[in-house]
């Protein structure tokens, strides 16, 4: 038996609102538990997010020159241009201009309020086409 009934991520940030509307777009989710410091939303497939008032939040620093792990989200896409083309429209900002080689194609972003992500599309193992 699970010690923990469920995970949500919490980002902390200065305008919880705002930044809960440019994820509820991104992931398609819908608002759960509102309060005056705090929103929580779920997506569809059940992924919970969190976002709590911190008047004095500041933005990460990502990548830092020490290239330290810090904590950061992952995103599952079938079209990374396209959806590039729509965390932009709705804020986001690229962070990484190069596609890493491997067997992920994946690109870096931040949100509006700086707290990075990843969008990764996993590659088919199959040679591309064209």
């Amino acid at each position: 038996m699970a010690l923990v009934k469920a995970g949500i991520v919490v980002l902390d940030c200065a305008e919880p609102e705002a930044l809960a509307e440019f994820y509820k777009e991104l992931l398609g989710a819908e608002e759960t538990d509102v309060s005056a410091n705090r929103i929580e939303i779920r997506s569809a497939d059940g992924f919970r997010m969190a976002f709590r008032r911190d008047v004095n939040a500041t933005p990460p620093s990502w990548p830092r020159p020490e290239n330290s792990l810090q904590a950061h989200l992952d995103f599952v896409v079938d079209d990374l241009d396209e959806t590039e083309r729509g965390v932009v429209g709705l804020g986001g900002r690229p962070m990484e201009a190069k596609d890493p080689s491997g067997p992920f194609e994946e690109r870096g972003y931040s949100d509006p309020s700086g707290h990075s992500f990843t969008l990764r599309r996993n590659t088919s193992p199959a040679p591309k086409q064209g």
